[in-house]
């Protein structure tokens, strides 16, 4: 498998080659011998990308140093000026706005080429999406080694105008990425691209089945978001009329390939894993990296552009910055004043910016009641144990709400202090009621709390669903559930991240509703101990 996954690797590079409208690939591997091996063969003149590169670079601007001797502005070109190919070291750092300048720019120039080298370690360490889908291409060599290793043969490529393509391909390719659940349209027109490319490196004038079916591969299987089923055939296919014949070799042929080859050679590449790692994604998504929330600062945090602005207290001032906008100007205001030397102007002026994370305090909300503590209770602590040391070595602060009987307790205030969470968590008693709004409300007041201390609250509800108690306090299970109803609603209009972990046996129709008017990940656990309900929690938190 590694091997074909190195064999998948090295063509989509040669496909890339053929054809930079195929935008890129994604190349999921840590620094080391084998994607050395992989990456020696770009182009030697790939210009290289760090994640934090700026947009004078990207986009040309002042040359500072040159407009000061002249005494007139003298530009340099940026790398996105220059078509070729750009080469994204860390690409699962880069930021949003770096991700959306670079998938601006394959869009407007197909000329463009990113290899993107994702180091990342974790699996919520990745590619930003949206760039992610630009890139015809994604390999993974986190499991290949040199023995996988494999020499290129060299092949006599013709150009791609002399390839002629199917009339009826794009429509099945179509239907091939719809089965797989694929609902983009830019991953048919790449393998219609990629099928075309990879006959004409193989000196074919003709797309031909392989060339179908390598390019299904190498698109499709890593934008897959379900395994379609094989189809059961009880009767025979009908035999075509005799008088239908195929001996026509025009341009408008069919392939007349199977829809479930296609489909077949796109499973057989599809992680064994893959309805996990979608439901992880969905869980996480709308939910943030795992940490707290951005906030703009002008003392510390991670550079950000300056900006105009003016001398104030506690304000630092960009030096180069403030040069970069006064430089135009000095030949114009040398003449006006008669005087020699460099004219600032406030309005030359540009105030550093900075960027921090705040806090993240994690609310565990737990339900419990007697429902619960029958059943899930006690697996319940124990993820909960094993999160809230995650959250320790993480520096996190955690909060801890119980709601049972007909109300909800503070069990444990905002704190890093594993130890007192632990004996307040192993102290929680089961029995009584499901007072699910209540506990809401307290989660609720504690976020609000953190959040106008600067720190970024989530809230997460472990629960079987059985609300019976009113916030009022009386057993009426309809009202119970209309009052968590309103809370979510509160919540999601303040902005409160949340999670809601269904511990029942079975699966509760009204928490995922609530998770849905929460606009919250929903995770239904039934039969799961507490190492795997930690898992799935922290996944969908983004840890």
């Amino acid at each position: 498998m590694a091997n074909e996954v190195w064999h998948h690797a090295t063509r989509a590079l040669q496909l890339l080659g053929l054809d930079p409208a195929l935008g890129g690939i994604c190349i999921r591997a840590r620094s080391g011998p084998v994607r050395a091996r992989l990456t020696a063969m770009i182009t030697s003149d790939a210009r290289r990308l760090h994640p934090t590169v700026s947009d004078e670079a990207l986009f040309g601007g002042l040359d500072l140093s040159a407009t000061l001797a002249s005494g007139h502005m003298i530009r340099e070109k940026g790398l996105l000026e220059t078509t070729g190919t750009l080469v994204l070291a860390m690409a699962e750092r880069a930021t949003t706005g770096l991700a959306a300048r670079l998938a601006v720019a394959l869009d407007r120039n197909a000329d463009h080429t990113l290899i993107a080298l994702d180091e990342g370690a974790e699996p919520d360490e990745c590619l930003n999406p949206k760039l992610a889908e630009r890139l015809a291409f994604r390999v993974d060599l986190s499991d290949c080694s040199l023995q996988d290793i494999t020499e290129t043969r060299p092949t006599t490529a013709i150009d791609l105008n002399h390839v002629i393509v199917p009339a009826d391909l794009i429509e099945q390719l179509t239907r091939i990425a719809h089965d797989l659940g694929i609902d983009s349209m830019r991953a048919p027109l790449f393998a219609l691209r990629a099928a075309r490319a990879n006959a004409a490196l193989m000196g074919r004038t003709t797309i031909t089945a392989e060339d179908v079916e390598i390019a299904c591969t190498l698109i499709f299987a890593h934008r897959a978001t379900r395994v379609p089923e094989p189809e059961m055939q009880d009767e025979e296919p009908p035999a075509p009329p005799p008088d239908q014949s195929d001996d026509s070799n025009g341009p408008e042929d069919s392939l007349d390939l199977p829809d479930e080859l296609l489909l077949e050679a796109v499973r057989a590449m599809l992680p064994d894993n893959l309805l996990e790692q979608l439901a992880a994604q969905k869980a996480r998504a709308g939910r943030g990296n795992g940490t707290g929330a951005a906030r703009k600062g002008n003392r510390r945090g991670r550079p950000l552009p300056s900006r105009a602005g003016r001398i104030s207290d506690g304000a630092r001032i960009d030096i180069i910055g403030t040069l970069r906008a006064a430089a135009p100007w000095q030949t114009i205001r040398r003449n006006a004043t008669g005087r020699e030397g460099l004219h600032i102007r406030p309005d030359d002026i540009r105030i550093k910016r900075f960027e921090e994370k705040s806090d993240r305090l994690l609310i565990f909300t737990v339900d419990a009641s007697g429902s619960s503590a029958l059943t899930r209770l006690a697996e319940a602590k124990g993820a909960v144990e094993i999160l809230l040391a995650q959250a320790y070595a993480r520096r996190d602060h955690v909060a801890l709400v119980a709601f049972r009987g007909t109300e909800a307790e503070l069990l444990l205030p905002p704190t890093r202090s594993l130890v007192q969470t632990k004996r307040r968590l192993a102290a929680l008693p089961g029995g009584g009621g499901t007072p699910l709004a209540a506990g809401m409300v307290t989660a609720f007041e504690q976020a609000i709390q953190a959040t106008r201390r600067g720190m970024t609250p989530t809230i997460a509800i472990l629960t079987d669903g059985r609300a019976n108690i009113a916030l009022d306090g009386s057993a009426d299970r309809k009202q119970a559930a209309l009052d968590a109803q309103q809370i979510a609603r509160v919540l999601r209009a303040h902005g409160t991240d949340a999670i809601v972990i269904d511990t029942g046996n079975r699966p509760e129709p009204a928490l995922r509703n609530l998770a849905q008017t929460l606009d919250a990940a929903y995770l239904p656990l039934p039969r799961a101990d507490a190492e795997r309900l930690s898992k799935s929690v922290a996944t969908a938190l983004g840890d």
